[in-house]
């Protein structure tokens, strides 16, 4: 028998079975695998995937885009209908389509209205296959009108009575959420007696004199346009007896006064809604809520029953202090009579909501995309549900299927199409919507019909590796349509596997349930249908299992000993495997006695803490074993010689005197082997609160066995003892029997008692509780405490469970708490607790801090003052100034891009600050705002200055191009920061002879819109210098230097060549030489011989010289000073080196010391790193002097530099 996958094909029987039994017996519809290159192949109906909201509210302000989104193969196009009707975007110049897409975008912000635009929209995405439709998307500009201006007359009342304050917001879209502030934008407190009701309405059920106040105002926030709507301010007096008799004297008789009784107590009455009975009526999963809201003296508690059953557990909240009974996620369930009671110490009163949970329709089958082979059968099934019951209607490519083309493979039967023997022309996109009076569903689902041969989708030569006896599961993944049937070969044999052995499952995977040595082989998939036919080959390689064939073995070794264990491994060939060991199932430890081999785990140095079990775990890519074995360690056998080592635990514990708060301890002690007991150290357990934990309690003397012991209220004891010598500390002796004192109030309270805010409108208490021991009894509660620190209120109390956090809702805006956080139990309150302050929460400033004011220091730094924002609007902690400021545009430029903002923090309550690091000759904004804990606060007008001129920098280049015989042309770049107007350019060049001596200094202005300078009637075959730089009215930049030659006279250069080639020069020349040898010769000699120079025959005409003062002006080294004098016009040699060809000098190829251009090393640098002095000090004659020619060295100078 072959083992096959067919289709289970069934025909409908000639008289019309019923059709629960059709569907029963129809074919699953065929699946597509997500495979993309098939994907990519196949066409495919058009499917929405994306689309705007069915209300779609939108912000007038901003440009409408209305999404519509969708994928076909091919891609589909789309087109809208606005109000039923074709909406024809190319006639409308402000719509247009989003490429690729059907997503509309209406330029609303550069003309037009939103008003224009609104309407139902319906957006089709159609292609070949068919076309599918959106919801009918409704669009709607949001709208926040403004109040009606009414004129609201003061109103006056009589202490305890009750009060409702109208709102009546202005009707929005969507409506405004409502809410009660006063002049100063805060909140207004409300409680059980004063709240605010479901319709803006504010609620008192009875007033008393601090409700006085004339700045009752409603707001109503519309957030889709983030606008506030103001009501005028309502003002109410409450008036108490004696103000009120006082006004009766002054009008009526004296018997007619109040009496001392201020206001008498009255039961409960509604004051919404009215009557005994009202009805309410909400949708399925919406939010139900329920709202009573009494008056009364004193103020009436809220309670909630439903008449004939349970609120549900999980979705019932209360809010509004009970006034408001929410359920969450409403079902027809729900709906019943709800009853609310109002109650104080005067009566009772009830009244009851009849509540009815109708249904907008909801899915109960929404119908799923069908792809069919021809002659197959399906069906599309639209199963709706709601209150009233949802009407099912059919489109057919958004066409009702009535007035659709007719397709003789489709019955309509309600909710279902049924299709018999499809075509390709069957292939369409189906629309079901689902109605009732409260909404609609509409879902798109195609048929797709494909005839498409069979393809495998898994890779071909997939090698499967399993190990022996177990399950091997190899892939044949497959497409086609008609659904192909799948039949398995092996090792290219003629017969099909048979399902006796094999198990194949219908998405082609083919099992071996127990796979052996033999199964090793190619397995080939085959799949056909009509239209042909596909296989594929698959590989399955059969592992031996790796299996411990030497497990270790358990040991028992005495301390300090060496111990092996041993693991053996067998495993398949093929397979590398990998051994690790553990200890007591973790990581062995880091110990360099533990070392690891091939087979072996050796431990050396055995101690106590190395006993557990040890597990060798071998690893492979397909499989693991483990094999463990116990490692028990013993003492070493006991010697003669004494024993120095820890006492033996103490023993025989009992407990006595016991009492409330104390109890005596007494206990025997162990051996102390031979070495003193110095002191006996005792813990205990709390068996109720932390089992398993013991605390160190006290410690007493080693000659001491007994021990008076403190004790706290509500705790199981457990005592044990450990005696302690010089050699350590024994182990804990067995624990004592248990001893549960008596239950008392807390001692303490809880600690870090703090109030912070979370949220502008609430106050967050937060406590450490005290822990279990600490609780001294069962029911551990706190109290919680607060009140306004300003105010002339009472404590306000509540008692929570042991938790560490309670919220106050409803508080002002960061307003001084006080606060107190009491612990108490069943037994009673702790002592009174500490007072700590606190602050509701922060919200954001509300002022801009005014009076900016910036003095500009110089062209990079600014000063700014502020005056300081009042405290009361900071609505926060102050944590300082925040200085916004960007450079708008430059002065020069006047680029008017924006720059990135920069921003300056003060700390405090600093009201000036400086601003660095300015750009010179540019004009700045900037703004301050004031920074609380919560955020920033508005920022104040922008304030605009001017920083002034700054000189420039250095040229941005200089280069000398086209040197002549007497001209050099210079070429340069404005500098990169002119930071001002640049007025001109300056030059000033010297020339430089063959000893690096400079010449006259020439200075020569240049107009600043000059970028190229051409100097004549220059030396030729001269180097010259340049120094160059610009100025501002600022005053003169950083310059840029550089060295030039003009060329050399070729004539003189080719007589200068015929003179040195001259008989007569060369002779002339080495006569010259062999002159200066014999001169110098000749003052060799003279110098060792003790000869005379002048100097010496200076000194032997004095009598002693050492006795004869020296003066700089005696004439002692005259003749030095003469040759110094002859030489003053013959500078010394001075080493140099050759300027390169291009006209630089490059400090790497130069041998000039700076020494050379400069006094000693105390050249400077200019900011731009360019040496100052390179031509100053003695070799450096300034312009003033005139000019110098320099002349031949010196012949003294010469000689030295031959000695």
């Amino acid at each position: 028998m072959q083992l096959k996958i067919m289709p289970k094909k069934k025909r409908l029987s000639a008289g019309r079975a019923p059709l629960m039994l059709f569907l029963c017996q129809m074919i699953s519809a065929l699946e597509v695998p997500l495979d993309p290159k098939l994907l990519e192949d196949l066409v495919q109906p058009p499917t929405i995937t994306q689309q705007s909201p069915k209300d779609y509210i939108i912000d007038p302000r901003e440009n409408i885009v209305i999404q519509c989104e969708a994928k076909g193969k091919p891609p589909p196009s789309f087109s809208w209908t606005r109000n039923g009707t074709h909406f024809d975007i190319d006639k409308d110049p402000l719509v247009t389509m989003k490429p690729g897409s059907g997503t509309l975008i209406i330029n609303i912000m550069s003309e037009g209205k939103a008003e224009t635009y609104e309407g139902v929209y319906q957006c089709t995405a159609r292609n070949e296959r068919g076309a599918a439709i959106s919801n009918n998307i409704v669009i709607r500009p949001s709208r926040s009108p403004l109040w009606t201006k009414e004129k609201l007359e003061p109103i006056t009342l009589r202490n305890g009575q009750s009060l409702v304050l109208p709102c009546r917001p202005p009707i929005g879209l969507p409506p405004p959420i409502i809410f009660w502030m006063d002049n100063s934008f805060q909140r207004l407190p409300q409680s059980e007696r004063v709240s605010q009701g479901l319709n803006g309405d504010l609620y008192f059920s009875n007033v008393l004199p601090e409700d006085t106040r004339e700045d009752y105002i409603c707001y109503a926030r519309f957030n889709h346009t983030q606008t506030i709507q103001q009501k005028q301010p309502i003002s109410v007096k409450v008036i108490s007896v004696d103000e009120l008799n006082d006004t009766i004297a002054a009008n009526l008789s004296d018997t007619e006064f109040y009496g001392a009784k201020s206001h008498r107590q009255r039961p409960p009455a509604f004051l919404t809604p009215d009557g005994n009975t009202s009805r309410k009526e909400e949708l399925r999963g919406n939010v139900l809520s329920l709202e009573c809201i009494a008056e009364g003296l004193p103020t009436p508690i809220i309670y909630w029953i439903k008449e004939d059953g349970t609120l549900p557990i999980n979705r019932t909240f209360y809010r509004n202090f009970k006034k408001t009974l929410q359920i969450v996620q409403v079902t027809e369930a729900d709906s019943g009579n709800y009853q609310c009671i109002a109650k104080n110490a005067l009566g009772a009163i009830h009244h009851t909501i009849s509540v009815t949970v109708k249904a907008a329709p909801y899915w109960i089958i929404a119908p799923q995309n069908l792809v069919l082979s021809p002659e197959e059968d399906g069906a599309l099934i639209c199963r709706a549900s709601g209150n009233p019951k949802p009407r099912i209607s059919w489109l057919s490519n958004g066409v009702p299927i009535e007035i659709a083309p007719d397709d003789p493979s489709r019955k309509i039967d309600g909710d279902t199409i049924i299709f018999s023997k499809v075509q390709e022309r069957s292939s369409a996109v189906y629309q079901c919507n689902a109605s009732n009076e409260y909404g609609y569903l509409l879902a798109n689902a195609f048929v797709n019909v494909l005839a498409e041969p069979p393809r495998i989708l898994t890779s071909a030569n997939t090698l499967y590796q399993v190990i022996a006896n177990r399950p091997a599961l190899l892939d044949c993944a497959f497409f086609g349509s008609p659904l192909p049937t799948i039949e398995w070969f092996k090792d290219a044999k003629g017969s099909a596997l048979r399902e006796d052995i094999y198990v194949l499952h219908e998405n082609g995977t083919l099992e071996i349930p127990v796979a052996q040595k033999d199964s090793t082989g190619t397995y080939t998939c085959v799949a056909r249908n009509k239209l042909g036919m596909a296989k594929n080959d698959v590989h399955l390689e059969i592992k031996d299992p790796t299996r411990i064939i030497k497990q270790p073995e358990y040991a028992v070794v005495q301390r300090g000993s060496t111990v092996s264990f041993e693991c053996k491994v067998k495993h398949d060939h093929t397979l590398i495997p990998t051994v690790t060991w553990l200890k007591d199932h973790g990581e062995l430890p880091s110990d360099g006695r533990f070392t690891v081999d091939k087979d072996h785990l050796v431990v050396a140095d055995v101690s106590d803490d190395d006993g557990g079990t040890y597990t060798c775990v071998a690893n492979t890519t397909l499989d693991n074993v483990s094999a463990s074995a116990v490692l028990s360690v013993v003492a070493p056998t006991p010697t003669p010689a004494p024993i120095y080592d820890v006492p033996n635990p103490p023993f025989d514990l009992e407990l006595t005197d016991q009492l409330d708060r104390s109890v005596q301890l007494s206990w025997t002690p162990g051996d102390d082997n031979n070495s003193p007991i110095t002191k006996f150290i005792i813990e205990y357990e709390d068996a109720m609160h932390e089992p398993g934990l013991w605390h160190h309690q006290t410690e007493v003397p080693g000659t001491q066995t007994t021990a008076q012991l403190k004790l706290s209220p509500y705790v199981n004891y457990s005592f044990r003892v450990m005696a302690e010598n010089n050699l350590g500390r024994s182990l804990p002796s067995e624990a004592s029997e248990q001893y549960l004192t008596k239950a008392a109030e807390p001692d303490k309270n809880p600690t870090a008692v703090e109030g912070l805010g979370s949220e502008p409108d609430n106050l967050v208490i937060t406590w450490k509780p005290l822990n279990g021991f600490e609780s001294n009894g069962p029911g551990l509660q706190y109290k919680v405490s607060w009140r306004q620190k300003d105010g002339d209120d009472e404590w306000t109390s509540v008692v929570v469970a042991n938790v560490s956090k309670y919220i106050v809702s409803g508080t002002p805006t960061f307003v001084p708490y006080l606060i107190k956080v009491q612990a108490l139990n069943d037994a009673g309150f702790a002592p009174e607790p500490a007072v700590v302050m606190g602050h509701s929460g922060e919200d954001l400033p509300m002022v801009a801090p005014g009076n900016v004011r910036v003095n500009v220091v110089n062209s990079t730094l600014a000063e700014v003052h502020w005056d300081p924002v009042p405290l009361k609007s900071i609505r926060g902690h102050l944590q300082g100034y925040r200085i916004y400021y960007w450079k708008a545009q430059s002065s020069l430029t006047r680029n008017r891009r924006h720059l990135e903002k920069k921003i300056l923090t003060f700390q405090g309550s600093k009201t000036h600050g400086m601003l660095p690091g300015l750009e010179p000759f540019s004009h700045y904004s900037l703004n301050v705002r004031v920074v609380n804990g919560k955020g920033e606060g508005p920022a104040s007008a922008d304030k605009v200055f001017s920083t002034p001129e700054g000189v420039p920098s250095a040229p941005s280049s200089l280069k000398i191009v086209n040197p002549t015989l007497d001209s050099l042309t210079l070429e340069w770049e404005p500098p990169s920061h002119p930071n001002g107007i640049l007025t001109e350019y300056t030059l000033k060049y010297q020339p430089i002879n063959s000893t690096h001596e400079l010449g006259p200094l020439v200075d020569l202005k240049i107009p600043a819109n000059k970028t190229r300078w051409t100097l004549k009637n220059l030396n030729f075959s001269t180097r010259y210098k340049f120094y160059f730089y610009a100025q501002t009215a600022a005053g003169s930049g950083s310059q840029i230097t550089e060295e030039a030659i003009t060329t050399v006279d070729e004539a003189m250069a080719s007589r200068q060549v015929d003179i040195a080639t001259q008989g007569w020069f060369i002779g002339l020349m080495c006569a010259v030489a062999l002159l200066i040898l014999i001169l110098l010769i000749v003052c060799f000699i003279r110098r060792n011989k003790g000869g005379k120079y002048p100097v010496k025959e200076k000194e032997d005409a004095h009598a002693d010289p050492e006795i004869q003062p020296m003066k700089e002006d005696d004439g002692t080294f005259g003749e030095y000073r003469s040759l110094e004098s002859d030489a003053e016009d013959h500078k010394p040699l001075k080493k140099g080196s050759r300027t390169p060809s291009d006209r630089t000098v490059k400090k790497e190829d130069s041998d000039d010391s700076l020494v050379d251009y400069g006094e000693g090393v105390n050249g400077q640098f200019n900011e731009d790193g360019s040496f100052i002095g390179q031509y100053s000090g003695k070799k450096e004659k300034e312009p003033a002097e005139g000019n110098e020619s320099s002349e031949a060295p010196s012949p003294v100078n010469a000689m030295n530099s031959f000695v």
